[in-house]
């Protein structure tokens, strides 16, 4: 009995500190510019070697450490519906009426009468709708061989006792970055968009552990 008591109260433990599952965004959220190599001073010219970016060349990202805008605009829909309908019927009939010169004469005049019927029918109907806009800036974190961009980013807000994180990620082509430096989320590739929030409206939406624990394992 005390086993059985032991195992329980570590269930418990184990349930309570059960936290939210990892980010699924791609890591890490930020990363350092590579080390430019040294360049000469400046010489007073209007045009300098040492600049950061040649004197012709876009702002677009396009290195590691460059930070682009992405524009979320996600507007999804989805509706399903479905109707079954079923009937069978049958019926069957069978008499014995002559059995001369045979054994059984007393199942002479034996009529057997067999019927059966079944319905079904069956209704379905489900629909999503999600709206989510918003504008972050990420960082690249890493650049493919054939020049698209890993980018990840995260963006906190705190409002009282309430916190708002966001996190985007995806894999950007550099042709489709404006010449504001932004794209919009429906043109970033394997694009992973987080929403969450933590304090007191937030617990207040989530089903306490003790109610958790025992929704994982009752069987009913």
């Amino acid at each position: 009995m005390k086993s059985h008591f032991l195992a329980l109260s570590m269930s418990v433990l184990l349930a309570a500190c059960t936290t939210v599952p990892p980010t699924n965004v791609h890591q890490p959220m930020t990363m350092r510019p590579l080390p430019r190599p040294d360049l000469q001073s400046s010489n007073g010219a209007i045009f300098q070697a040492a600049a950061a970016r040649p004197l012709f060349e876009d702002r677009r990202a396009r290195n590691l450490g460059d930070t682009m805008t992405i524009k979320i605009t996600e507007n999804t829909a989805a509706s399903t519906k479905s109707n079954n309908k079923l009937d069978r019927s049958q019926k069957n009939t069978s008499s014995i009426s002559a059995m001369a010169g045979l054994p059984g004469q007393t199942l002479l005049g034996t009529n057997l009468q067999a019927s059966g019927s079944s319905a079904f029918e069956g209704k379905g109907e489900a629909a999503n709708n999600n709206v989510f806009t918003g504008t972050i800036t990420v960082t690249v974190i890493d650049v493919y061989p054939n020049g698209n961009l890993l980018v990840s980013g995260e963006k906190q807000l705190a409002i009282g006792n309430e916190q708002e994180f966001i996190r985007v990620s995806g894999v950007v082509n550099p042709a489709f970055v404006d010449f504001s430096n932004s794209i919009d989320s429906s043109k970033v590739a394997d694009a992973r968009i987080e929403y969450k929030n933590s304090g007191q409206i937030g617990e207040g939406m989530m089903m306490g552990w003790l109610a958790r624990f025992f929704l994982s394992v009752l069987p009913f």
